[in-house]
């Protein structure tokens, strides 16, 4: 595979001496650029992203080879990570095996059989090439007098950043300094609130705003600021001139801006995510990639011409030679008996079969174990749904991984039927709280929200509350803006640190009792009223989004919703809406521990909407003209999953009919005991869990109210698959909080839609989080964001190590390790298990050109189960 670019250009531009592009030519090439890259959310609605959106095109082994090639990451589990799993028996040789045959079957060699079978299979240990051999006298003299293998076809070209081969007289690499000053002007830029005074100019666009005080920058030389000093005005002109003065050819343009934008994926990633939120910013990622080059060039300008500024790896045949020789059990004297031309397949064969593709079949190996146990505690699951006692309330769950144990302790305490269904319950709403100014899209990221739903309260209520919480938050917003301002920041300390003292000691040695008593302080005085939703239709002309629905709409996302959990044929008295949030203290990372379906935060909002729609009568109505019959007795109740804690809050509940209350009451008696239950299994996960502590729940609120606790719970770690079927399929299953369930019922889905809408929306969200996870684990110094501890929250956006890194963009060290040495969460790619006929789901592989491109390329698993019990690997 070429290193030069992993992409085609969507236009191509002919190639020519000079560089002529016009301003369109320049963007194709940035948006062809773009896609190595993915959109960066703010830290404080944290959403998983995929970091590996935009090549879904390729293979996953292909990008791992790119990427592995070009830029030294490595995106197989390491060596280690292997082994442990092994340890832990959770992977079958056999598979391995059969994984090394299908290779051998599809790689053409002359090379006996049986001797390559064993060269690999000696190889597939994974040990490493004794060192005493690869530095032997006799290795090194066979190396010498070896001349004949052709290289050519695995020599790797990339076209890095020419500052990358360039060091200054400190021995410092001009691309390390290069970051350093793109970091500073993308944090002056971009800065959200932390910044006292911010950047002159900011409202004239990054690249102009960069261009008026570079010329005043003491931290560049007298020669490097003169350099810039008469520098285009426009940014496409800027990246031309630079690009042109660098001597880039034009066939490398794209794979140029790709390696600069792969050098900090994660300011680069944010400065995307900008470009799609407003039109007013479209070109951002072209205006950074102007100040970006156009600062390469005049840090290298004084090193220029350069010659071989393409790097060339090749490849070193000590390792293959002395592999043969270990694992290969060739001798010197077979060796030097060999042709040039044996020599050179022998080799090529060792060359081939490298660490990559070792890793690579050990990973396919975990992962069909994984598919295999669980698809024997699927087909082995007894469902018997004939005698199947009615349900007494029915608790829908968002299908997030942590609601699996808690439902499964839910049911093993009375006839309670729990569903699965994405946490944004189907509604694309942004939300607004009461005495907030501030809109959340509370959907998929990938979805725009149509609606706005505000939360409201009588004018003499809402002030009386505004007055309340405005008294609490003053003290904090008066301590920040004293924090931030250059004089008074002064003072800080000698006015705060008496109270901040007792502070934090109270919170270092009490920290449940300071939390629990801050907390309740605070709701006391603060004293939320009871406050209404903005359901029905407003138009307002100087809002974006419509507020409220219409009837129309109440009605279809009622009914949406309804379908999608799978009940529109049977209610019972008290169906509960269930969405999910998470409680920790000094957390950057809260909003990851959130609904991840809406927009890193809690879906309480989305769960009290639905369930206010579906109790008003012109709703029940309309269902009912549509032949979903809700009956009378049957009320709809909105409560939130706190996961951390494992306890359900209610948030809202209207009059109930008397069955309801039935429900409602026998729900409340046995929730102590389902939030034990499930706190113990949860927290026995946790690595400095107290196997004989007595009462989980204790712990579990410790866990959430100490402020020094890097690892409040495991979030979604150790996720694997995501099961679309109905309850029945996994319901006796322990599936370990391993697995995303949503309700799927193929008979009440003729026409496969509500498939097909499972598939691009929830089913993309869990790719997204699986995939963050992998990446996070994988490669934890690109795609991770290390360790907690001594990281820094910079510019309101997300966290950086120290104050000149990259924006990083991925899981903490601690979401994803047990400890420094053993990691926690399981690097397997996301199995979507569907249970329908094999029509259905060949309809949707044929109709869905993205979810196709994603099984075929190994970036999801697919597997199907029927009725019957048959399971199929697609």
């Amino acid at each position: 595979m070429s290193g030069t670019s992993l992409l085609t250009k969507e236009k191509a531009i002919e190639e020519d001496a000079n560089i002529d592009l016009n301003e369109r030519d320049i963007d194709v090439l940035v948006e062809s650029a773009s896609r190595v890259i993915a959109p960066l959310w703010p830290i404080s609605s944290f959403a998983a992203r995929n970091p590996w959106m935009g090549l879904e095109n390729q293979s996953f082994e292909q990008v791992a080879g790119w990427l592995k090639n070009t830029y030294d990451i490595d995106i197989y589990p390491s060596v280690s990570m292997i082994l442990a799993a092994k340890r832990k028996g959770e992977i079958e040789e056999t598979y391995v095996k059969k994984g090394l045959q299908r290779w051998l079957d599809s790689y053409s060699f002359d090379i006996p059989r049986d001797r390559a079978e064993r060269f690999c299979l000696a190889a597939l240990k994974l040990d490493s090439l004794p060192s005493n051999l690869l530095s032997s006298n006799k290795l090194e003299k066979l190396v010498e007098e070896f001349s004949g293998l052709n290289t050519n076809s695995i020599e790797v070209t990339s076209t890095e950043p020419i500052s990358s081969h360039i060091e200054n007289q400190d021995g410092e690499r001009l691309v390390h300094i290069l970051d350093y000053h793109v970091i500073k002007w993308c944090k002056l830029y971009l800065d959200d609130y932390q910044a006292g005074w911010s950047m002159p100019n900011r409202e004239e666009g990054f690249y102009r705003a960069w261009r008026c005080l570079i010329q005043y920058d003491p931290a560049l030389s007298k020669k490097e600021r003169k350099s810039l000093k008469n520098w285009p005005q426009e940014a496409h002109m800027a990246l031309k001139e630079a690009l042109s003065l660098l001597e880039i050819p034009k066939s490398e343009i794209q794979s140029y801006l790709e390696s600069h934008l792969l050098s900090l994926p994660g300011w680069a990633g944010i400065i995307l995510w900008r470009t799609q939120q407003s039109s007013n910013e479209h070109a951002l990622l072209t205006e950074y990639l102007a100040v970006r080059i156009s600062m390469e060039w005049a840090l290298v300008k004084p090193y220029l011409p350069l010659t071989n500024q393409q790097s060339k790896k090749k490849v070193s045949i000590t390792p293959l030679l002395a592999s043969w020789l270990h694992w290969g059990d060739l001798t010197v004297e077979e060796w030097s008996q060999m042709s040039v031309a044996e020599q050179n397949e022998y080799l090529s064969f060792a060359y081939s079969f490298d660490e990559k593709l070792r890793r690579k079949l050990w990973l396919e190996a975990w992962e069909q174990t994984y598919t295999d146990r669980l698809s024997q505690k699927i087909v082995s699951n007894k469902r018997e749904t004939n005698n199947k006692e009615s349900p007494l309330a029915q608790l829908a769950f968002c299908i997030d991984v942590r609601s699996e144990p808690f439902r499964r302790h839910l049911e093993k305490e009375g006839p309670f039927e729990t569903i699965g269904v994405a946490g944004f319950f189907s509604l694309p709403i942004a939300t607004t709280k009461l005495g907030s100014k501030q809109s959340h899209s509370s959907l998929p990221v990938m979805l725009k929200p149509k609606h706005k739903i505000n939360e409201s309260a009588s004018e003499s209520k809402l002030k009386s509350y505004q007055q309340r919480k405005q008294a609490v938050n003053s003290l904090s917003y008066t301590f920040k803006m004293m924090k931030q301002n250059v004089l008074a920041s002064l003072l800080l300390p000698e006015l705060s640190g008496p109270w901040l003292t007792l502070q934090m000691i109270a919170r270092s040695f009490v920290p449940s009792r300071t939390d629990s008593s801050i907390r309740k302080l605070r709701e006391s005085w603060v004293r939320k009223p009871d406050t209404k939703l903005s359901l029905h239709h407003v138009q307002k002309k100087e809002e974006e989004l419509s507020i409220g629905f219409s009837k129309e709409e109440k009605v279809n996302y009622a009914r949406q919703a309804i379908k999608m959990m799978g009940i529109t044929e049977r209610f019972a008295p008290l169906v509960v809406i269930c969405g999910h949030g998470s409680q920790s203290i000094n957390n950057p990372y809260s909003s990851s521990l959130d609904c991840g379906a809406c927009g890193g935060a809690s879906s309480e909002f989305n769960a009290r909407v639905l369930a206010t729609l579906c109790n008003l009568p012109e709703v029940r109505e309309g269902l009912s003209s549509e032949g979903i019959e809700v009956p009378e007795e049957t009320v709809f109740v909105a409560a939130e999953h706190n996961t951390t804690v494992d306890e359900l809050h209610w948030l809202y509940v209207p009059e109930l009919s008397e069955a309801a209350q039935e429900a409602f009451d026998r729900i409340e008696s046995i929730m102590p005991k389902v939030s034990q239950n499930a706190n113990k299994e949860r927290l026995t996960h946790l690595p400095n869990f107290k196997l004989k502590l007595k009462n989980p729940k204790a712990e579990a609120h410790r866990f959430a109210e100490d402020w020094s606790e890097v690892r409040p719970e495991w979030g979604l770690a150790r996720n694997v698959a995501f099961i679309i079927g109905q309850r029945e399929l996994t319901q006796d299953c322990d599936l370990e909080g391993r697995v995303f369930l949503h309700n799927y019922d193929w008979k009440q889905d003729e026409s496969g839609d509500l498939l097909a809408d499972i598939i691009s929306g929830p089913g993309t969200v869990t790719q997204w989080i699986n995939l963050q996870y992998y990446a996070s684990t994988v490669a934890p110094h690109y795609y991770g964001s290390g360790n907690k501890a001594t990281q820094t929250v910079t510019s309101g956006l997300g966290v950086m190590q120290g104050n000149a890194s990259d924006l990083l963009a991925g899981l903490p060290w601690q979401s994803v390790m047990k400890s420094d040495y053993e990691a926690y969460h399981s690097p397997l790619r996301l199995l979507i298990v569907i249970q329908a006929p094999k029509e259905y789901v060949e309809r949707l592989i044929n109709n869905d050109y993205s979810f196709r491109e994603k099984v075929q390329n190994g970036w999801v698993r697919l597997a199907r189960v029927d009725s019957d019990g048959l399971w199929e690997n697609w």
